[in-house]
């Protein structure tokens, strides 16, 4: 008899999370201990992504053939501690060859399709070799390509999903699954109109759960990762960092919006939409607890945490002649709108413009923003200065429009170093500044010793 989950959970892995055999087996126990999880959404096994990108890169044949046998040495150590190993062997080795054939190809003639398809393949083998983990422990799972789901445009490393169709699609091929077995897929792929492999972005396997939560309803997303939790700030770089047991959507989505880790920046969006809490721990450690994310919290503080963002430019355009300022705005804008750039943060005077550009967010984490054509454009408008090596640290909050001090809270341990940028007021709830990236965590550390310790 078919048994109806109406209330089930999503349960979402990241790469620490199934980096090995032994981190498969603890996530499986993770999924097995809870009857409402139904649907397992994975990243590639850690590691794997990056060989994958330089490959997607174009190699030569010797540093391609080096990359290639340590992605086959990361899957088979895993293959290697099944008690069944031959048939899903096989299926491994099958996408080792397509990663070969892949990485030649992009060798030869480039192409961001190309790459997309040759990074899809971390989640698929991670995602086969977890469905099997499953098995070998008697539990009911079944595969499942998420390509027949995550529907997306065609702009290759950062996709955008097509909302209505992954709903669709997720009722038609994926609610009848979940009634009969546990099913396990992939995060950060997707397909375009015509059936090519799309990704959604570095970290994109959180918004793939979140989207899939969304278009199922379901109860609650799980994203289990190395850390327990949301913290103040990164505790990679603060020993002290405190975690957060209880967040807000707005106040997670500015974290990760602003660089935290821990979520991917589009994670909430599809939650918020349907109001289900996001929980976040980590996979090696559940007794350790975590961070629920949800709509509200009671009584939040003044300061909320402090995040920080690397590989950020900062672009200046100064105006050549004397038109008016609205002029040169207006102009300066429709360049930039023609080239489809993003601008992340602005500040302006009355004849310059500042820009704050992020290049962190496609597959392969390259700036392709700056283009020569863009360069060419803005150059015969205007004189342009150009400045990378920045970072964005981001203290985010509640209301801080409506306090006094604020300010003086956060730039009084900023005096030993060269502010570049500095925005308040487009959000209540945010101050964002850029400095050189070598003194981004001494800064962190100073703001978070005077506002959190």
């Amino acid at each position: 008899m078919t048994r109806v989950y109406p209330q089930f959970v999503v349960a979402k892995f990241g790469g620490t999370s199934v980096a090995d055999f032994d981190s498969m087996n603890r996530s499986a126990s993770i999924v097995l201990a809870d009857d409402h999880v139904r649907l397992v959404v994975l990243s590639a096994s850690a590691g794997v992504t990056n060989l994958l990108v330089e490959l997607s890169e174009g190699l030569e044949s010797r540093d391609r053939m080096d990359k290639i046998d340590t992605l086959r040495a990361i899957q088979h150590n895993i293959i290697s501690r099944l008690k069944s190993p031959s048939i899903i062997g096989k299926e491994i080795d099958q996408l080792l060859e397509n990663i070969t054939r892949l990485s030649e190809k992009v060798w030869e003639a480039p192409s961001a399709a190309l790459s997309d398809e040759l990074v899809s393949h971390g989640e698929l083998m991670s995602s086969l070799l977890f469905a099997e983990v499953l098995r070998e422990r008697e539990a009911q799972a079944e595969w499942f390509d998420a390509r027949k789901v995550i529907r997306t445009n065609s702009l290759y490393g950062c996709a955008e999903p097509n909302i209505s169709q992954v709903e669709k699609q997720a009722e038609a091929h994926l609610r009848p699954r979940i009634e009969q077995a546990i099913v396990i897929t992939q995060g950060f792929i997707g397909s375009d109109d015509a059936g090519h492999t799309t990704t959604l972005g570095r970290g994109g396997s959180d918004y793939t759960a979140s989207l899939l939560g969304e278009a199922l309803h379901a109860a609650r997303v799980d994203i289990w990762t190395d850390v327990a939790g949301i913290y103040t700030t990164d505790p990679r770089i603060v020993a002290q960092a405190q975690r957060i047991d209880h967040i807000s959507f707005s106040e997670a989505s500015d974290m990760a919006a602003f660089g935290a880790k821990v979520l991917h920046p589009a994670t909430l969006l599809p939650a918020m939409r349907k109001n289900i809490p996001v929980f976040v721990g980590s996979s090696k450690n559940t007794a350790a607890g975590g961070t629920l994310v949800r709509r509200e919290t009671e009584n939040p503080p003044l300061y909320r945490a402090i995040a920080v963002r690397r590989k950020q430019t900062l672009l200046r355009l100064h105006s050549l002649n004397a038109q008016p300022a609205y002029a040169f705005f207006a102009e300066t804008f429709a360049i930039l709108a023609e080239h489809q750039v993003d601008v992340d943060l602005v500040t302006t005077s009355e004849k310059g413009i500042a820009l704050a550009l992020n290049a962190t967010s496609s597959t392969s984490g390259e700036d392709n923003t700056l283009t020569t054509a863009l360069l060419t454009a803005l150059s015969a408008h205007c004189r342009v200065e150009i400045e990378t090596g920045l970072a964005l640290v981001t203290l985010i909050g509640n209301q801080l429009h409506r306090n006094a001090g604020v300010c003086r809270d956060t730039f009084v341990e900023l005096d030993a170093h060269c502010v570049r940028m500095i925005c308040h007021g487009a959000s209540n709830d945010n101050l964002c500044f850029l400095l050189p990236d070598d003194a981004a965590n001494d800064a962190v550390a100073a703001l978070h010793r005077r506002l959190f310790e």
